[in-house]
């Protein structure tokens, strides 16, 4: 049946799409971004982040040590991965507690400072359920932490030290190839960058990072004034760990 009212529905629309035509066509017809080009390094592998779990985090402990240091080192990171990696990570990092449920959400947790770290033995429990689960702790000894770390983790791992990894080990062979290990970023003592770790079945669930100072090489070039193929280096060795903990 003929309706007036359908008639002035129809007419209505037929000109309101006459008048959105201009639009639509100058929207088509404006010059798209390109999509930044592939690294030359990734040879074509790519990283897939598990959903939700696509914020990286900084761990915050007890000790009195600084959990804090290196406040730029993480957002770059991931501002690098997300450029050379395609990651999709969230550009701001999470802080989480060592005992807190929230560190499960998290599939890459970075830890790093200078001095003491404390676990008790709830905060222990915790973060060996975590990487049990498959979570992927980073320690980066920013200098100064190393004694009070060891102690601290073999709270989480009683009776198991950790191993170094050879430098044929995946974690240096992910996005970007380091046949001689850990970059040197710098110098205290005047002993090698070593890299160590604590396995949970063969998968390494926590890296720890000795005399290399990686989350250093990640600040903002004005912090440290770093050279830029150190810098350069330092970001790629952070995004092979970032690739390493998604895929592993």
């Amino acid at each position: 049946m003929w309706s007036p009212f359908r008639f002035d529905a129809r007419r209505r629309l037929s000109v309101l799409l006459l008048a959105a035509l201009p639009l639509l066509l100058l929207a088509f017809a404006l010059p798209r971004e390109p999509a930044p080009a592939a690294d030359p390094a990734l040879n074509g592998k790519r990283m897939a982040a598990a959903p939700g779990l696509r914020q990286l985090a900084l761990l915050q402990y007890r000790g009195g040590g600084d959990w804090y240091a290196n406040p730029t080192s993480l957002p770059n990171l991931i501002e690098f991965c997300n450029w050379k990696l395609n990651t999709g990570l969230d550009p701001d990092p999470a802080t989480v507690e060592v005992g807190s449920p929230e560190l499960f959400d998290h599939a890459f947790v970075h830890m790093t400072g200078h001095g003491n770290v404390v676990f008790n033995d709830q905060e222990a429990d915790n973060l060996r359920r975590y990487l049990q689960a498959g979570g992927f702790l980073h320690i980066d000894d920013n200098y100064g932490m190393d004694p009070f770390v060891r102690v601290a983790m073999a709270k989480v791992f009683p009776n198991t030290e950790p191993v170094e990894l050879p430098f044929g080990h995946p974690i240096y062979h992910q996005a970007y190839d380091f046949p001689e290990g850990l970059p040197k970023v710098h110098e205290h003592d005047n002993k090698a960058p070593r890299g160590f770790a604590w396995l949970v079945e063969d998968r390494v669930a926590c890296f720890y990072s000795v005399e290399s100072d990686l989350g250093d090489g990640w600040e903002d070039p004005a912090v440290h004034n770093d050279p830029e193929d150190i810098r350069e280096q330092a970001l790629q060795m952070g995004a092979n760990l970032v690739q390493y903990a998604f895929t592993h």
